[in-house]
């Protein structure tokens, strides 16, 4: 997100991140660890114009081959009600997001991590369907756009778990929900 708090910029704007290596190498094994990625749309496009081949770019760094190769075997779920097809391991859920995660959480012991983006996640937020927050936190200003929440989030109790600042000024902040007592 944008130091602002947007998602994205005015326009649907998504290019201001800073997605480097480092990066994304603070959080492979935790990826590599996952049993499912949920996706947006939008966000699921744009891994899907470019994962699905990078492991065959001669250029590309070893980092970004193992990278490529976890995310097209890892199975993907992208919500969406217009996306009619999608490869890679996918499934596309046209309604009912909530009642799919509740059901997959309620079934299992799935380690599930959401990309993104901003309107799914704040479904998930609303339905207590979110147990840790992994923010990247931008080092720009957007002044307005689509906001990461759009509502109040219920901070109570949220535990700060690490702190990171990368390189390129980026700063990522892990939060954990705390254990109900059930």
């Amino acid at each position: 997100m944008s130091l602002d708090g947007f998602a994205e910029g005015a326009d649907q704007q998504v290019h201001w991140p800073v997605v480097d290596e480092e990066l994304c190498a603070s959080h492979l094994d935790e990826l590599r660890a996952a049993d499912l990625f949920l996706y947006g749309r939008k966000t699921f496009d744009i891994m899907a114009g470019f994962w699905p081949t990078a492991d065959q770019d001669p250029a590309i760094s070893p980092f970004y081959v193992d990278f490529a190769r976890c995310w097209k075997q890892k199975p993907k779920i992208v919500f969406s009600r217009t996306l009619r097809r999608a490869e890679w391991n996918t499934r596309i859920v046209a309604d009912r997001p909530v009642a799919e995660v509740a059901a997959l959480r309620a079934e299992s012991d799935l380690r599930m991590v959401l990309f993104g983006g901003a309107e799914i996640a704040s479904v998930f937020l609303r339905h207590g369907l979110v147990d840790e927050y992994r923010l990247f936190v931008h080092p720009i200003r957007l002044g307005g756009g689509v906001p990461l929440f759009p509502s109040t989030v219920d901070t109570t109790g949220l535990r700060l778990v690490d702190v990171t600042t990368f390189d390129s000024a980026v700063v990522g902040m892990h939060y954990r929900q705390p254990v109900s007592a059930a």
